[in-house]
C-alpha cells in the first residue's frame, strides 16, 4: 500500500503538469483512433468489394478458367499493376507450376499463342515457389531487385522497372493450393498497404472458388465412376443370367444326349463331342466375362492356353488347317492378357469364317524379351477395300488394341491373303500406334 507521502507527492506531480500536456494526448489518442477505425473500414470495404466480385464472377463465369480470367485481369485493373501470376500445385503430385498470367490486360495460358516464347521467368519463380516455406504462410513483399528472389526474376523486373513483387498464397486451413503474384510499380508506402490489402483479399475469395472447383470436379469424377461400375455390374447380370446360363443349359442337355446314345455312328458321336466343347467353352468364355467386368476378379486365362485353345477348337470344328507357333512370352502388364486373347480370338475366327483360305498360320512371341507380337496370316481371298472400316469385329480389335497402347496393323489385297499384326509393349517402351491398315 502506498504511503501518506507518495499520495501527496503525486497529487503534487499532477498539479505541477501543465493541462495542455492531458489535451495533447488526448489529441494523439483520439487521431490515433480514428486512423485505425478508417484503415479498419477500408479493409472492410476491399473485403467486401472482392466477395462481392467473386459472387458475381461465380454467376456470369462457372467455369474455373473463366473465373480466373476475369478475376486477375480485375485486380490487374484495379491495382494499375504490371502483371498477374497464378502459380497451382497439383493435388496428386505436389509440382508447382504456372497455370495463368495476365500481361498488359491480356490473359495468357498454357494453350495461348506465343505461351512457350512468352517473356516471363516462370521456371525459376516456379521452383522458387515450390521450396520457398515463407510463401506459404502469408503475404510476402519482394523488392524488385530482391536477393531472396533468383535472378532471372530479378532481371526481368529490372527490365520491365518492376519496383515490388507480392507473392499470395492460396491457403485453405494448413493446405497450400497454390499462389498469385502481383508485380507492381507502386508510388508510395501508403499505396503498397492498399495494394498488399487488395491482394490478401482477392487471394482468400480465389482460393475458395478454387477449393470449391476441386470439390464438384472430385465429385463428378466419384459419380461418373460410381456409373460405370454400376453398369459393369448390370452387364456382368445380364451376361450371367442369359449367355452363361444358356450355354449352362446347352452344355447339360448335350452331355445327356452323349450319355444315352451309345450307339451312334463315329462321325456323329464326334459332332456330338465337338457341340459340347464348344458349349463348354463359350461358357467358360462367358462366365470370365463376367468375372472380369465386376472389380476384385482374379479369373483369367494365361495367352499360351488360350491360344492353344482356340486354335485346337478351330481344328476341331473345320477342314481348314491351323497351325501354332509359340515362342517364349514376356510378363504382361494387369489387363493385357484378356485384350490379346480377345484380339486374337477375333482374328482366327474371321480367317477361319470368312477368308476362304487353304491354310492359317498363328504366331505369338516376345520381342526384345519384354514386347509381344502377335500374326494372323492367312491366304485367302483377302479383305476388299469398300468394306470400309471393317464391321464390329474389326472395330472391337482396334479399340482392344487402343486399351493397351498396342499397335494393330492389317496387311491385305484382294486374293492375296490378309496378315493381322498385334504388337504391344509396355508403357516404358511405348510403341507408336500405327494408322489403319491397308484392307
Amino acid at each position: 500500500m502506498a504511503s501518506h507521502e507518495d499520495v501527496e507527492c503525486a497529487a503534487i506531480s499532477r498539479l505541477d503538469s501543465p493541462p495542455e500536456t492531458d489535451v495533447a494526448r488526448l489529441q494523439a489518442a483520439l487521431s490515433s483512433l480514428r486512423d485505425e477505425k478508417q484503415r479498419a473500414e477500408c479493409m472492410a470495404s476491399i473485403q467486401r468489394d472482392a466477395v462481392q466480385l467473386a459472387l458475381d464472377l461465380l454467376v456470369t463465369h462457372p467455369d474455373l478458367r473463366g473465373f480466373f480470367r476475369m478475376f486477375i485481369k480485375r485486380l490487374v485493373d484495379d491495382s494499375g499493376a504490371h502483371g498477374c501470376g497464378v502459380w497451382l500445385l497439383d493435388e496428386s503430385t505436389n509440382a508447382c507450376d504456372l497455370w495463368m498470367a495476365n500481361m498488359g490486360g491480356d490473359t495468357l495460358m498454357a494453350d495461348s499463342p506465343g505461351w512457350g516464347s512468352l517473356d516471363l521467368p516462370r521456371e525459376s519463380m516456379t521452383r522458387y515457389l515450390a521450396t520457398c516455406d515463407e510463401c506459404r504462410t502469408a503475404i510476402r513483399e519482394y523488392a524488385g531487385d530482391d536477393v531472396r528472389l533468383p535472378e532471372p526474376v530479378r532481371a526481368f523486373n529490372r527490365a520491365a522497372g518492376i519496383r515490388t513483387t507480392l507473392v499470395a498464397p492460396l491457403n485453405l486451413a494448413s493446405k497450400t493450393l497454390g499462389w498469385i503474384v502481383l508485380s507492381s510499380v507502386p508510388d508510395s508506402d501508403c499505396e503498397l498497404q492498399w495494394l498488399s490489402a487488395l491482394l490478401d483479399a482477392t487471394a482468400r475469395q480465389a482460393t475458395l472458388a478454387l477449393y470449391y472447383s476441386r470439390v464438384v470436379d472430385h465429385s463428378l469424377l466419384e459419380a461418373r465412376r460410381q456409373a460405370v461400375l454400376e453398369e459393369r455390374n448390370r452387364i456382368a447380370r445380364d451376361i450371367h443370367d442369359t449367355l452363361a446360363q444358356g450355354f449352362g443349359a446347352i452344355l447339360m442337355q448335350l452331355q445327356a444326349a452323349q450319355r444315352g446314345a451309345s450307339s451312334l455312328p463315329s462321325a456323329v458321336a464326334r459332332s456330338l463331342e465337338t457341340a459340347v466343347d464348344l458349349a463348354r467353352t463359350h461358357l467358360v468364355e462367358a462366365r470370365r466375362s463376367v468375372a472380369a467386368l465386376r472389380p476384385h476378379s482374379s479369373e483369367r486365362e494365361d495367352v499360351c492356353a488360350a491360344l492353344h485353345r482356340m486354335v485346337d477348337l478351330a481344328r476341331r470344328t473345320n477342314d481348314v488347317p491351323v497351325e501354332l507357333v509359340i515362342d517364349e512370352l514376356p510378363v504382361f502388364d494387369a489387363g493385357v492378357e484378356r485384350e490379346i486373347i480377345g484380339i486374337a480370338q477375333e482374328a482366327l475366327t474371321n480367317a477361319v469364317r470368312h477368308a476362304h483360305a487353304h491354310r492359317i498360320v498363328m504366331r505369338a512371341g516376345a520381342v526384345r524379351g519384354v514386347g509381344f507380337l502377335l500374326s494372323v496370316i492367312d491366304d485367302g481371298r483377302g479383305i476388299a477395300r469398300d468394306c470400309g472400316a471393317g464391321g464390329f469385329g474389326m472395330t472391337s480389335m482396334r479399340e482392344r488394341a487402343e486399351r493397351i497402347g498396342a499397335s494393330l496393323t492389317f496387311v491385305t489385297a484382294p486374293r492375296a491373303g490378309t496378315e493381322i499384326v498385334l504388337a504391344w509393349e509396355p508403357a516404358a517402351f511405348a510403341i507408336p500406334r500405327a494408322a489403319n491398315g491397308d484392307y
